[in-house]
C-alpha cells in the first residue's frame, strides 16, 4: 500500500494550464505505479486549459464546482461527481466559467499509445 496525504502531494505545472493548482496524488513523483497516475486540479474562476490533443486517454471526475469540458466535437458542463473521458488524439479543454473554484480528479495512463 502507498498512501499520499493531500498536504504532501507534489505540485506540478503543465503547459497550457492557467489559473490552476495541480497536485499528483499517485504515480509519477507521488509514488510507485506501473500503468497510471492520478492528479487533482483546482481551477480558479476563469481558469482552465488550452484546447489541445494528447496521445494519452484522460478521464476526469468533477469533485466540486462546475467545469465546462470542451472537445473537437462539442462541450458539456459537468457538476459534482459527473465524469468525462477524452480519447487519445481528441482535442480537449477544461474551463471554469463559474464564479467559484472547481476541483477535478484526473486519471491518466503512463503507458504511451503506439
Amino acid at each position: 500500500m502507498h498512501v499520499t496525504r493531500h498536504a504532501e502531494a507534489p505540485p506540478y505545472d503543465a503547459p497550457g494550464h492557467d489559473r490552476m493548482a495541480m497536485r499528483r496524488l499517485q504515480g509519477r513523483d507521488a509514488g510507485p505505479s506501473s500503468t497510471m497516475w492520478l492528479g487533482l486540479s483546482v481551477l480558479e474562476p476563469g481558469g482552465g486549459t488550452t484546447l489541445d490533443a494528447s496521445d494519452q486517454e484522460k478521464m476526469y471526475v468533477v469533485l466540486e464546482g462546475e467545469v465546462t469540458m470542451i472537445s473537437d466535437t462539442g462541450q458539456a458542463v459537468l457538476g459534482p461527481l459527473d465524469s468525462c473521458r477524452f480519447a487519445p488524439g481528441e482535442g480537449r479543454q477544461l474551463a471554469n466559467r463559474s464564479d467559484r473554484p472547481a476541483t477535478v480528479l484526473l486519471a491518466m495512463s503512463m503507458v504511451r499509445v503506439p
